[in-house]
This record gives C-alpha cells, sequence and structure tokens, in this order.
C-alpha cells in the first residue's frame, strides 16, 4: 500500500496524486510540491490516504513542504502578476491588430513561465506578441488557444438550473455532445432551450444518456404496431425511464390511447424510421448549425491538446 494524496493547482482543475513522505494534511491545505516544470503551490483536494501501488500509473512525485506564509505572499504576488499582465496583453493584441480575445493569465509559481490563454476562430501568429511580452516580463512566454467551453469555465456564470455551471463546479473534462442525446431523452429541441452559456450543447445532456440508450434498448420504435390486452395499435410516445408506451389503437371509429409497460406488449413490427416533432421541423437549421458548432469544438480541443 502507498500512501498518496491528491491536490489541485487551480480551482476545478484535475487532481493529481502526490507522494505526501511523512507529512500529515487534511483537506483545505496549501502545499509545495515537486512537478516536472518546477515547484508549484497547490491545495489538498484528498488528505492522506493508502493506495494498492499496482493501481499508480507512475512513480508518485513528492511534496516538498506545508506552505509558509512566504509561500502564501509569493501566490498574492503571482495573482497581481497575472493581473498587469492581462492588462499589457491587451493593449499589445491591439497594438498588432490581432483577431483574438485574451480570456486569462497564469503565472507559474516559481516564476519560470507566464501562459496567456486566448480564444480565436482559427489559428493566429502571435509571434509578434510573444516577443513583445518577453521583453517587458523577462520570463518564457506561452500562448494557448482555447475553446468557448474552457473560455465560460474560467469566467464562471450560472445555468437555466439557477446554479452555478457545471464546467465552473465539478466537472473536469469535456465530453461530445450530441443532439440525438436531447431528442432521447424527450427534451425541448428548441437550440435556445439545449445550449448552455457558451453557446455550445448543454454539457448536462451527457449525464443521464448512458441510461437512456440502455433502457430504450428495450422499447419499440415510435410507430411500432404491439399487441397489447386490449388489441393492436401503433407506438405513439415513449416514457423511457418508466419503461413504458403510449399506444393508440383503434376500435371501429374511435381511437383509444392507454400507457402499457414494456412487458405487456407483444412487438408484431418494428421498423427503424426518422421520428421528427414539431419543434425539431421548426428549428431544423438551427440544430443543424448547432450540431455543426459542437463537431468543431471538439476537434479544436482535441488540436488544443495535442
Amino acid at each position: 500500500m502507498k500512501n498518496i494524496i491528491g491536490v489541485r493547482f487551480k480551482k476545478l482543475g484535475k487532481i493529481y496524486f502526490f507522494n505526501p513522505k511523512n507529512l500529515k494534511l487534511k483537506k483545505g491545505d496549501y502545499v509545495i510540491v515537486e512537478t516536472t516544470q518546477g515547484e508549484d503551490y497547490a491545495e489538498i483536494i484528498i488528505p492522506n490516504r493508502l493506495i494498492e501501488e499496482d493501481k499508480l500509473k507512475e512513480d508518485l512525485k513528492t511534496v516538498v513542504r506545508i506552505a509558509n506564509e512566504k509561500d502564501h505572499k509569493h501566490k498574492e504576488e503571482c495573482k497581481k502578476i497575472e493581473k498587469e499582465a492581462f492588462n499589457t496583453c491587451i493593449k499589445k493584441i491591439k497594438e498588432h491588430r490581432l483577431n483574438m480575445t485574451l480570456i486569462d493569465v497564469e503565472c507559474k509559481f516559481d516564476n519560470s513561465k507566464l501562459l496567456f490563454f486566448f480564444t480565436a476562430d482559427g489559428r493566429i501568429d502571435f509571434r509578434e506578441l510573444v516577443k513583445d511580452l518577453a521583453a517587458i516580463y523577462k520570463t518564457r512566454i506561452e500562448l494557448r488557444q482555447i475553446g468557448v467551453r474552457d473560455e465560460v469555465k474560467r469566467i464562471g456564470g450560472n445555468g437555466v438550473c439557477g446554479r452555478e455551471l457545471c464546467c465552473c463546479s465539478f466537472l473536469r473534462d469535456f465530453q461530445a455532445v450530441s443532439i440525438k442525446m436531447a431528442k432521447e431523452q424527450n427534451i425541448s429541441l428548441n437550440p435556445s432551450k439545449i445550449s448552455g452559456n457558451c453557446g455550445r450543447l448543454m454539457c448536462c445532456l451527457k449525464y443521464e444518456d448512458e441510461v437512456y440508450t440502455e433502457k430504450l434498448k428495450k422499447l419499440p420504435n415510435i410507430g411500432a404496431i404491439v399487441k397489447t390486452p386490449e388489441g393492436e395499435g401503433e407506438v405513439e410516445a415513449l416514457e423511457t425511464l418508466k419503461e413504458q408506451v403510449r399506444v393508440k389503437i383503434k376500435n371501429g371509429e374511435n381511437t383509444i390511447y392507454r400507457k402499457y409497460g414494456v412487458k405487456d406488449i407483444i412487438v408484431l413490427k418494428d421498423e427503424m424510421k426518422e421520428n421528427y416533432n414539431e419543434e425539431e421541423i421548426e428549428h431544423k437549421k438551427e440544430l443543424e448549425e448547432l450540431e455543426n458548432l459542437e463537431k468543431l469544438e471538439m476537434q479544436n480541443q482535441e488540436n488544443i491538446d495535442e
């Protein structure tokens, strides 16, 4: 068994495991840890815990010390540098007439590097900008292009649910989301209702997708012909989580609607066919654009990660 702790370098950043050596640490403590890029300041998210060594992918780097008053003051100085560098960079972007939007600045704890995060449509030639910033701050300068989701994650905000955005409170990694997920969950297909603050599909559409996908395998498609205790009918709607179907049954000149559990019906004919509702037809163009933006966003994210 190996003694480990979990730390985070920035709010909502990934949690990294370190070897605390003989230190007893609690959640909320701040420590100085050894990283591949030098010493850094981090917050304890997971206190001392024993874990089987075979579950660790690589050897852990160590905690150098518990952060002292001098370290806390230096961290505050880094924040001041970040604020000043942000304003300076905006002025330089205007001077060079670059079509990019600066989002955030990060100063490494050991002052070895300044990171500038920005958004832009396509690639930007920022070589002259880097030269200017390096001349001013006498340190290594790195510019990183991020997507609109990362932009909102850094800015913050609240969602339509009234709570703080998922990406600003607990979500660490973005996953691909599709219109199909909203459709399968019987959510309104009005783009304004399924888009987040970033203008992309809401991340929460992904949360229950696996459950819906599994349950839908047990249910017939809309339009399927089924045998019910009251006769044959056509499936008109699904209540996926309840594993129920609403069936339209014609009885002479009369038409009745009944709900049945999936175990109470026998599927006679079930051909997969496209099912469109009024909202989907009304917003067809906007939904297609939203889907294309989603794909482009994930492609850009992959390029950034590389």
